[in-house]
């Protein structure tokens, strides 16, 4: 994506990890919209990349079934 994002392993890491420490709770109202903040943007970050993932596949797979076309 661009500098400074996380890559898609390392964003969805992280993700797992505000998931499990808003499950286990304890955390402050403040702390938990923190996370559930930071949360959201990871999960679209992700899917952003899912999205040129599969962009990137359906190309490739078009591509060759247009060479078994031809």
């Amino acid at each position: 994506m661009s500098d400074g994002e996380p890559s898609y392993e390392e964003a969805r890491d992280e993700l797992v990890q505000i998931v499990t420490r808003l499950e286990a709770g304890g955390t402050t109202l403040e702390e938990s919209l923190s996370l559930w903040q930071r949360g959201e943007k990871l999960a679209a970050l992700c899917e952003r990349y899912l999205e040129g993932a599969r962009s990137k596949l359906e190309a490739v797979t078009q591509g060759e079934d247009q060479n078994d076309d031809g």
